[in-house]
C-alpha cells in the first residue's frame, strides 16, 4: 500500500510541506517512504499504470510525477501548468487527468477560515476550467472535455476525484464535498444525467456531500459519501450502505480481492482497510498526519 502523506511544515500555510509518500506492507505496517524534491503541496492522486509506475500529483504546484521501482522520480511536464489532482488509465493506452480546481474565486465564507492559497494557473486569471483532458502516453493532448462541476463547499472545486466505467466510455466523478455524483460520456462528448444528486432542502443531519468513487473486482460502484460506504447500482439506487466511523473519510481504493477496501480520514491522517461485506475494519494505521493524507492505493503487480 502507498499513501501521499506530505509534512505539514509550513505554519504560514496548512497545505505546505515536503512530499513524502509512506509504503506500507498489506497489514497496514510501515515499509518506509519516499521523500519528494519536487512538489510544494499536498501529495495525492497516487495510481500505479499497467507498467507499474506510480503516478502522483500536487495540484497547487502544477506536478505530475512518474515514481520508478528503480527509485528514479520523473516530472512530467508535458502534460502543461494544470492543476491535475488524479489519473484515469484507458484500456487503449490514452491517460485521462482531472483538473482539482475550477473558476476564479472561493466563497468568502470559506476564503475567511482558509490557510492556504489557490493559485492562478499560469498566464490566466483562474484556477483552472474544473475538465478531464485525454493525452497519448507521450504526452500529447488528444481531447479537453467540458465536464460540469459543482464546486463543493468552498465554489473552486473541480473534477476531484473520477473513475472509468468498464464500459470505458463512462467518467463517474465528483467535486468534493458537492452534492452531485456526475457523469461524462467522453466517447459522445457530452454531459450525462447525474447518477445521484440531492437538492435543498435536505434532510436533517449531515448533507449529503460526495468524496471519492471506485469500482470493485465485480464491477459494482461504491462511492464515499457522508461517512458511509455505499454500493450503487447502473441507475444510481443505493444496494447497500456500509457506515464508517466518525467524519473526514476522504479516499477510496477497492481492493484486488474484491472483498475489502482501502479507505482514509483527512482529519486524522488514519488509513483503514474495511470489509465491503459489513464495514468492519480489519487493519488500521495512524499516519500521524493529519490533514495530509490526499493520495492512497493497493500496489496490485508482481
Amino acid at each position: 500500500m502507498f499513501v501521499g502523506a506530505t509534512v505539514l511544515d509550513d505554519p504560514a500555510d496548512d497545505h505546505a510541506g515536503r512530499g513524502r509518500i509512506l509504503h506500507l506492507d498489506a497489514a497496514l505496517r510501515p515499509k518506509g517512504a519516499w521523500d519528494l524534491a519536487d512538489t510544494s503541496h499536498l501529495v495525492g492522486g497516487l495510481k500505479f499504470d499497467p507498467s507499474g509506475v506510480l503516478w502522483a500529483f500536487d495540484s497547487q504546484g502544477f506536478v505530475v510525477l512518474n515514481l520508478h521501482r528503480d527509485g528514479r522520480v520523473v516530472r512530467r511536464c508535458e502534460f502543461g501548468a494544470r492543476a491535475y489532482s488524479h489519473i484515469n488509465f484507458a484500456a487503449d493506452g490514452t491517460l485521462l487527468l482531472g483538473e482539482h480546481v475550477v473558476g476564479d474565486s472561493v466563497h468568502p465564507e470559506v476564503q475567511a477560515r482558509m490557510r492556504t492559497r489557490i493559485p492562478f494557473m499560469p498566464g490566466t486569471q483562474r484556477f483552472g476550467d474544473g475538465h478531464v483532458l485525454r493525452f497519448a502516453a507521450d504526452g500529447t493532448l488528444l481531447a479537453e472535455y467540458g465536464t460540469a462541476t459543482h464546486g463543493g463547499m468552498g465554489g473552486f472545486l473541480g473534477v476531484t476525484s473520477s473513475v472509468l466505467a468498464p464500459d470505458q466510455r463512462t467518467l463517474v466523478y465528483c467535486s468534493e464535498t458537492g452534492p452531485r455524483l456526475m457523469r461524462y460520456d467522453l466517447a459522445a462528448d457530452m454531459q450525462l444525467p447525474d447518477l445521484q444528486s440531492s437538492t435543498p432542502p435536505c434532510p436533517p443531519g449531515s448533507p449529503p456531500m460526495y468524496f471519492a468513487m471506485d469500482y470493485a473486482a465485480d464491477g459494482t460502484l461504491w462511492v464515499l459519501r457522508s461517512g458511509a460506504l455505499e454500493a450503487l447500482d447502473e441507475v444510481g439506487q443505493t444496494l447497500r450502505q456500509l457506515p464508517l466511523e466518525g467524519s473526514g473519510w476522504a479516499l477510496l481504493d477497492c481492493m484486488a480481492d474484491g472483498a475489502h477496501a482501502l479507505v482514509s480520514n483527512f482529519f486524522t491522517g488514519e488509513v483503514a482497510k474495511v470489509s465491503l461485506i459489513d464495514g468492519s475494519k480489519s487493519a488500521s494505521y495512524a499516519t500521524g498526519a493529519p490533514r495530509a493524507v490526499a493520495g492512497l492505493i493497493e500496489f496490485t503487480g508482481p
